[in-house]
């Protein structure tokens, strides 16, 4: 029988008191060809058809109530899963319930029995949904407020962006968040972060200020942890990248690497460091003023930890499919289908450029790992950070101390 047309219940109801009537009123033979006709509409068999038509035909009050499916053993771990990863959403979560719940276990951080790991292996998306609506926490929600942006001077650098279905790992949109609060006077922190187009692979780093003396040692970092080669670098149009200095660096330091930017004013060319701006950045820190060497030296501390947190322990979702389809008012709208959620690290392994060596350092790293403590270690640094005073008006901040350089005292002598 074909499911798009199935009855409801009620409405199959509704029909048999109809063709009673006529099995009432017609003899034997009639109401054989009547039974073989409700047979075929309503997809019954013939014995309860005939115990139906000799009933009162009025549904019946459900004498036991239907058990849950999910008992509170599930919920228990939901919540636990979930406050590991700081709640991402049930399609990102679902896909990898039960290696998270026996990853967390290994940890000690959650004590799951044989049947709540199978539950936790067939649970749908929607499910999850439903009862994580319940269990998540109530979290207040961060002001926006546009960060000024810088505009660069040099146009020899070829515009456009990376396209969304870009394969292979290496192609990284980069870009800098503002740490400056509600006045952009003076010197304050910035985070330059980056995100590989194909795995979502991220990594940031703290700066006080823009110069090339600390954006050279932010991209050092970064290239050190890299775990793939480096094929495109897009920022924006920001000054802090393009300069004759960080034109110099990017030719001896990434070489063969191609440098494109982004139109100016066309956030969409940046798309996926622009989400992991907010999701990474804006979510943990907000919009508050930081300024001083002690508070960005804390800030990187964090960003070791959103490294780890971020890139083993976060699926994230890839776009596979956008399409143009009209909607009811005759307009057209974008349609967007996604991949399976999957960390970056799993992207990462399934694209296969990882050597055996390095491979082996990450999936160490994964497995010395409990997301839940490592959690909690980033909120702590998080109150941390916030606790630390802002600079003093009138006092330098000496930046040397953030790149490994001599102090400002030090270098006058």
């Amino acid at each position: 029988m074909d499911t798009e047309v199935e009855m409801t219940v009620n409405e199959r109801y509704k029909y048999l008191r109809k063709m009673r009537e006529r099995y009432q009123e017609v003899g034997r033979q009639q109401r054989g060809k009547l039974l073989d006709e409700m047979r075929v509409v309503t997809g019954m068999h013939r014995k309860s058809l005939l115990r139906l038509m000799h009933s009162r035909l009025v549904r019946q009050a459900r004498k036991r109530e239907r058990q849950k499916a999910y008992g509170v053993d599930v919920d228990e771990a939901l919540q636990v899963i979930a406050r590991s990863l700081d709640y991402p959403c049930a399609e990102r979560l679902t896909p990898s319930l039960r290696a998270l719940a026996e990853h967390l276990s290994k940890h000690g951080a959650l004590q799951v029995s044989a049947s709540v790991l199978q539950q936790l292996d067939k649970i749908s998306v929607s499910t999850v949904e439903r009862r994580l609506a319940r269990l998540r926490e109530d979290r207040a929600r961060l002001s926006r407020r546009r960060s000024p942006s810088a505009n660069s001077a040099l146009r020899d650098v070829a515009m456009g962006r990376i396209p969304w279905d870009t394969q292979g790992p290496g192609h990284l949109e980069t870009d800098t968040v503002h740490h400056c609060g509600p006045s952009a006077s003076g010197e304050y922190a910035h985070t330059v972060q980056w995100v590989d187009v194909a795995t979502g692979w991220n990594d940031r780093h703290a700066t006080l200020g823009r110069s090339y003396t600390v954006m050279e040692r932010a991209f050092d970092r970064l290239l050190d942890r890299l775990p793939f080669e480096v094929l495109e670098i897009h920022p924006d149009n920001g000054s802090e990248f393009f300069n004759h200095h960080m034109l110099r660096y990017w030719k001896e330091k990434v070489t063969g690497a191609r440098l494109s930017r982004s139109r100016p004013y066309h956030k969409n060319d940046n798309p996926l460091v622009e989400q992991c701006n907010a999701a990474w950045v804006r979510a943990y820190l907000g919009y508050d003023r930081l300024d001083t060497v002690a508070q960005v030296q804390a800030l990187n501390q964090l960003y070791d930890k959103l490294w780890v947190y971020c890139n083993f322990f976060q699926p994230m979702m890839r776009t596979t499919e956008k399409r143009v389809v009209p909607t009811a008012d005759g307009g057209t709208r974008m349609q967007r289908r996604y991949d399976r959620a999957r960390t970056p690290f799993e992207r990462l392994c399934e694209s296969g450029v990882l050597s055996v060596q390095k491979r082996q350092e990450l999936q160490a790293i994964y497995d010395q790992t409990n997301p839940l403590q490592l959690r909690e270690e980033i909120y702590a640094l998080i109150d941390y950070i916030f606790s630390l005073p802002n600079a003093v008006p009138g006092v330098t901040e000496d930046v040397y101390q953030l790149v490994g350089l001599p102090s400002m005292e030090q270098a006058a002598h």
